[in-house]
This record gives structure tokens, sequence and C-alpha cells, in this order.
């Protein structure tokens, strides 16, 4: 984070540079507004986005008649055809969700009803004997199932830097390490205080996450309290891949939608996640008794995984509130928007949740309108694990040899991937960064072996940005 000063002046300033602040950025950037994205953290997609399970969501078993439910579907189709064109990785693995008792065998029809609601129509009840078919690695006592062949895995990281990469080619200034410490509304303009320079704006969208309702209070309001809900997670090794090729899901309860076991789009199968509500919003770490009952889930679930090695064990915090759906509001006399108690199908929402956004604005006067002359959409380096890798493609290495200068081996992560990372648009700012953004250190060695190499490389480049 840069000690200097600097003082901004846009139309808009958009609050928290996760999943859905990025996915706002973009879109606004894309009419005649100039746009600011205001992040206190030191990356794109560092905080909740970073760290959920990664599933796009066709919202069959959202409640029908929400706001979050009409997002979701919405959401659906837009980022799966964005995926198409930036390189997001998606895969339509599908999902079981399995029954484990009468009561939610029961349950089954009702949900399937529940995603007709919600204009899903694929949903499909089957027996036990069509689940262990699906599932041949389930463990015993599956009493049948609803398949829902649409739902899928995609890459939350790239997906956040996507919409970053786009919004900034779009002219978007981002502002990274600006932690917003207060709010001043004037007649005509906002002047947001942050920890480095002020910004004059028109108009606020709060997309803060986890400190969304602090924004909200700065501004006067007490709608809604931010509950972190932590959720541990555990990702087994690639070869427990074969074990899990759709994803198990099980009958959700007003908790939130359980402990499943899932496909991941970098090979791997994940596990969780737990849901423990707690006060500190910066507590990512990992527990005993949490690791603990995801294995004894897992042991339960599919027993073979838990002869598989754990490759890495992490925490995210979800944006919970007390309200069921998502709180979303403008108000006209403040020029002002809020983005609250965005759970995890934010991911999933967010391209959605970015044109809501526009059309609220649009109906108090604001023209939102589509620009002429927009820079293409950015295509992202591939690091699915389906997806055709630079150090298996000839022909690219043939151009540039530092394709084929494995650095990762665990990830196969190149020379060349690295390099092209430090010079983005966005680059890393640190170790985590650059993970997220090639999947270097992200194997089963987790960095042991090519630790050292990659953080010389990463000072190499920051040095070299820096002269």
């Amino acid at each position: 984070m840069s000690d200097v000063r600097v003082d901004v002046a846009v139309d808009v300033a958009v609050v928290g540079a996760g999943i859905v602040g990025c996915a706002v950025a973009r879109e606004l950037s894309g009419t005649g507004l100039s746009v600011a994205l205001l992040e206190a953290r030191d990356d794109v997609g560092d905080a909740t986005s970073k760290a959920n399970t990664a599933i796009l969501h066709t919202g069959f078993d959202a409640t029908p008649g929400t706001l979050e439910a009409r997002l979701v579907r919405r959401g659906y189709d837009l980022l799966s055809s964005y995926a198409v064109d930036a390189g997001i990785p998606v895969e339509r693995v599908g999902a079981v969700l399995v029954a484990w008792d009468d009561e939610q065998l029961d349950a089954l029809p009702k949900l399937h009803a529940k995603a007709v609601a919600n204009g899903y129509l694929r949903g499909e009840l089957v027996d036990a004997a069509e689940v262990y078919r699906r599932l041949p690695h389930l463990g015993p006592g599956a009493l049948g199932g609803l398949v829902i062949p649409d739902e899928s895995i995609v890459c939350s990281w790239t997906s956040a830097l996507a919409f970053a990469t786009e919004a900034v080619h779009r002219g978007t200034t981002l502002l990274l390490g600006r932690r917003v410490t207060g709010v001043d509304v004037g007649a005509d303009a906002t002047v947001l205080r942050t920890s480095a320079g002020d910004v004059t704006t028109r108009w606020v969208v709060n997309a803060a996450g986890l400190g969304a309702d602090t924004i909200d209070r700065l501004l006067g309001h007490d709608r809604f309290t931010v509950v972190p809900r932590r959720g541990e997670l555990l990702v087994f090794d690639k070869l427990a891949r074969r074990l899990v090729d759709h994803i198990v899901l099980p009958v959700p309860t007003a908790r939130g939608k359980g402990v499943l076991v899932s496909p991941t789009i970098y090979g791997n199968v994940m596990l969780g996640p737990t849901s423990e509500d707690i006060e500190d919003r910066r507590d990512t770490s990992t527990t005993e008794a949490g690791l603990a009952f995801l294995l004894g889930k897992g042991r339960a679930l599919v027993p073979d995984l838990l002869d598989e090695e754990v490759t890495a064990a992490y925490a995210g915090l979800r944006a919970a509130t007390e309200h069921a759906d998502y709180v979303v509001d403008l108000d006209a006399v403040q020029r002002y928007v809020v983005l609250g108690g965005i759970r995890s199908t934010g991911l999933t929402a967010s391209m959605a949740l970015a044109e809501h956004v526009a059309g609220l604005l649009a109906a108090h006067g604001v023209d939102t309108a589509p620009r002429g002359g927009l820079p293409p959409v950015p295509r992202m380096p591939t690091i699915g694990e389906a997806f055709p890798r630079p150090y298996a493609d000839a022909a690219r290495i043939a151009q540039d040899p530092e394709y084929g200068r494995v650095v990762c081996f665990c990830e196969r992560v190149t020379r060349g991937e690295i390099r092209d990372a430090l010079a983005s648009t966005i680059p890393p700012s640190d170790v985590d960064g650059l993970r997220r953004r090639t999947r270097a250190l992200m194997g089963r060695c987790q960095g042991f072996y090519c630790g050292a190499e990659v953080t010389r490389l990463l000072a190499a480049g920051a040095a070299g940005e820096r002269s």
C-alpha cells in the first residue's frame, strides 16, 4: 500500500473490490460515468470473494420471489456467457442433492417444486439406485436424490480479476489500500475520507462485504448488522478427483446449504464448509473442531476420500445478516446505493447485481446508457485444470520458451505465466495474489519446493515496476 495521498473526483465511487464491487465498477464504467473502485486491501477479490465454494448456482433452491432468487438466476446466465469471452474456467459438472433419512427424502419433492417456482425446470427426482449410479463412491445409506444438471464450478479468483481488469480498461480508477474512514454528504457531492486521500463523488455504491454495515452507518443508517460466518474447508489432492465428478449437496437447512463435496476447477476435491458465527471480521483461522467435523462428514459422504491426501485447509467469512434476502436499497437524497448481506451466492449474482444497480440509478435520472467504443473483453490467463495450459501448448512454447520453463511443478506453472501476471493490468501485491492468478504454490508441496523461486520472481517483478 502506498503512503502517498491522492485526492480523486468521480461520478460514482464503488466501495469494496470484491466480486460484487468489481462487477458494479465494470458495469458502470461502460457508461459515460467516471468511476472509482476503492478497496481497503492491496488486491481485488482478497476477502470473502477468494474463499468461497466457487459454485455457479442455478438458483434452484433460493426462496421464490426474493431479490436473491431473481438475481442468482439472471446472474447464472450472465456469468456463464461472460466466462466464455473472458476465459473464466467453468465446468458444468452438475449436482446431486442427496437424502440420507426419511425426513430429507420427503423434502426432495418440495425442493423440486421450489426449483420449478424459480424457473429451473431441469431438476430430476431419482431413486437410490440412480444416485449410486451417478456417485459410485458415495457412502452407504442414501435413500434418493434430486439431480440439478446445470450446477457448475467456476473460478472466483479469475472472475473478480476479469471484472476489475475490464473496469480499469474502461476507465475505472482503481484505488487499492484505501480504507474508508469517514463520509461527508453534501448537497451536490459526497466526500469519502480514506486512509490515502479524499474521494469526491456524486454517487456512492456500498459493496463493502463484511464492512458493508460499517459503511452504511457512516452514512447514518442502521439497517443491518454483518455477522461474520466462518466456513472452514478441506482441499484434497488431485488424485481424489476420480472419486467425485458431481457436486454432492446435502438437503439445506435454515443455517445454510450445509457440508458439500465438490470437484474444483483446479482439479482437486473440496469438502466443506462449516458454518460458525464469530465476532472477529478478520479471523480466517481453521480450528481443530472444525476440521474434525469436516472429516467426520467426509467419512460419511465419500469414505474413500479420507484415504487421499489433504493439500490445504482454509477458512472464509461470509457476510451473513439478520435478513433472509439481500439488502439492496437506493437513497436518492444521499445519492447512495447499498448492497448488503450478499452471501455465497454473490459470485453467481454479481453481474446481475451490477445490472440491477445500473437500473436503480437510471430510474433516478442517472444516464447509464452504454457508451460506444468500449475496449474488448480481456482474455484472462487459463488456470482451470480441464482447459489448455501453457506448459502443454507446444506452439505457444515455440513462440516464447518461457511458457515451457516450469517453476511450480505440482501445478505446472511456468515462468511465462508468472511474468505475465506481474506485468498485467492489476499485478499481484504479494505471494497470495500471485497464487490466485497462476496457481503457483497451490499444489501438493504447498510451495516447499518452489516457494523461494516464486518469491524471488515476485520481488524481481516488483523491483522492476519501481525502477
